[in-house]
């Protein structure tokens, strides 16, 4: 029987240990991925907007500025982004909006002057500022028809947060944004920030209650994923001192019932470095390690201090924690400048059949780096990503501005599906339609949503 790279590494980390691993192999050596051809080579678009294979043909369904059906407009900024179904075969979308703090009025729904504020139940907004308005970061909810490709609407659902990055869908049908920001009240705002916020995906339905969901932690939060066996949510941290973090819900699917914070640490390897910066590797791709978990304390932290406690008390440290998304064989994690090149690092999280019981020391959830190219040429800076009705990883970059869709096989084989031919601006919001017929994402500059389709792989 043929034993797997993953297998034997698997083996070896329990017998060896870390140390005795970066003595046996080449660190550099096994740092190599190889280059792949999925969908054939990416054929210029005439319009010099998105290059895509040859089958596949995008359309831009939804622009910042563009007035929306419940009287505003669509704020700029498009990041993170995830597609539920709806009623009559319909799909819907949820769609953070990265709005920075200062940022002018017309980058948020209400316009110039804020002039369509009125409009709205101003108790809905959660930050309504102290001087010249409020907090125009949130989400719109868009509805889109994948059989005649065509938007139906769409409207704001979610108004007064700051930076929201990315986030992630819940097996309930919500999403969950998180605002990327530790800014405390003062200088115009109302209230602190840092939190995470939970939008139902429902088309018809008012603006959503802007609730913080406190007992998540105060960070510098980036993206969300939920564990649907066990109902735990994995946080990431945009910070390059971040840590991985897990929510144990008080009540699983109920996240404003409070719950538990926690931090990654690696077993018998406390406050491991992953980030793998300097001249020799200290993780090896396809090592699998064995995991627990650390109680955090004072996760409101206001003075910004939460990766800082938490690594001092042996969680591990990663490189810009991005995107997290759901797979059939674990919990997949972009680390933006993780690896030796720091172009980017993908790990893997398979958790504990006792995920969040007391059993779970029977049998350890595990992590293993994936994924560390470092070539910009196969990857630079991964950003959001998502994983493929055929299994891929579909990934987006966020790079020096020539950024690209890539995607990753279970293999760990590269290829590049998408070309933001425009001269800037990072690609986010990756997502599947539930049908599998369509892909979304965003152009974050731009603000430009697109749906795109084409002669797609098998879902596995």
């Amino acid at each position: 029987m043929a034993v797997s790279r993953r297998r034997f590494l698997g083996a070896a980390a329990v017998s060896l240990g870390l140390a005795g691993l970066r003595s046996l192999f080449d660190a550099d050596r096994l740092l190599a991925v190889t280059p792949t051809d999925r969908f054939g080579p990416l054929i210029d678009d005439p319009d010099g907007i998105l290059a895509l294979p040859e089958g596949f043909t995008y359309r831009i369904v939804s622009r910042a500025g563009d007035p929306m059906n419940d009287g505003l407009i669509v704020p700029a900024a498009h990041d993170g982004m995830a597609a539920f179904p709806a009623p009559d075969g319909l799909t819907l979308l949820v769609r953070n909006h990265e709005v920075v703090w200062g940022w002018p009025a017309d980058t948020g729904p209400f316009g110039d002057d804020h002039r369509l504020i009125s409009s709205i139940d101003e108790s809905r907004i959660y930050d309504r500022g102290t001087g010249d308005g409020p907090a125009l970061g949130g989400t719109t909810t868009l509805l889109y028809d994948t059989q005649a490709q065509r938007l139906v609407g769409h409207r704001l659902s979610l108004i007064g947060t700051i930076r929201n990055c990315a986030g992630g869908p819940t097996p309930w049908g919500s999403w969950v944004t998180c605002e990327e920001t530790v800014l405390r009240a003062g200088r115009g705002r109302a209230l602190d920030h840092g939190w995470n916020f939970e939008v139902p995906a429902v088309w018809d339905a008012p603006l959503v209650d802007p609730i913080p969901l406190k007992a998540m932690g105060r960070f510098n939060h980036e993206a969300i994923a939920v564990d649907p066996a066990s109902g735990v949510v994995y946080q990431t941290e945009d910070d390059g001192e971040g840590l991985l973090y897990r929510f144990l819900p008080n009540e699983p699917g109920n996240l404003h019932a409070g719950g538990r914070l926690q931090a990654l640490v690696v077993r018998e390897e406390p406050s491991l470095d992953t980030r793998n910066w300097g001249r020799r590797a200290r993780v090896p791709v396809g090592l699998v390690l064995q995991v627990e978990w650390l109680d955090l304390d004072d996760v409101e932290a206001p003075d910004n201090d939460l990766r800082h406690r938490g690594h001092d008390a042996g969680a591990a440290r990663f490189a810009r924690g991005e995107g997290v998304w759901q797979g059939d064989d674990g919990i997949y994690f972009a680390c933006t400048n993780g690896g030796q090149a720091q172009k980017g690092q993908i790990w893997r999280y398979v958790p504990s059949p006792y995920e969040g019981t007391a059993r779970e020391a029977e049998s350890p959830a595990t992590l293993e780096l994936f994924v560390e190219p470092n070539d910009s040429t196969l990857v630079e800076n991964a950003d959001n990503l998502t994983v493929a009705p055929w299994g891929d990883l579909i990934v987006c970059e966020d790079g020096t501005g020539d950024d690209y869709l890539v995607g990753v096989t279970p293999e760990g084989e590269l290829y590049r599906f998408g070309h933001n031919m425009t001269g800037g601006g990072e690609f986010a919001g990756a997502c599947f339609s539930p049908d599998g017929s369509t892909f979304f994402v965003n152009m974050q500059v731009q603000g430009w949503t697109f749906a795109i389709t084409g002669p797609w792989l098998p879902r596995r």
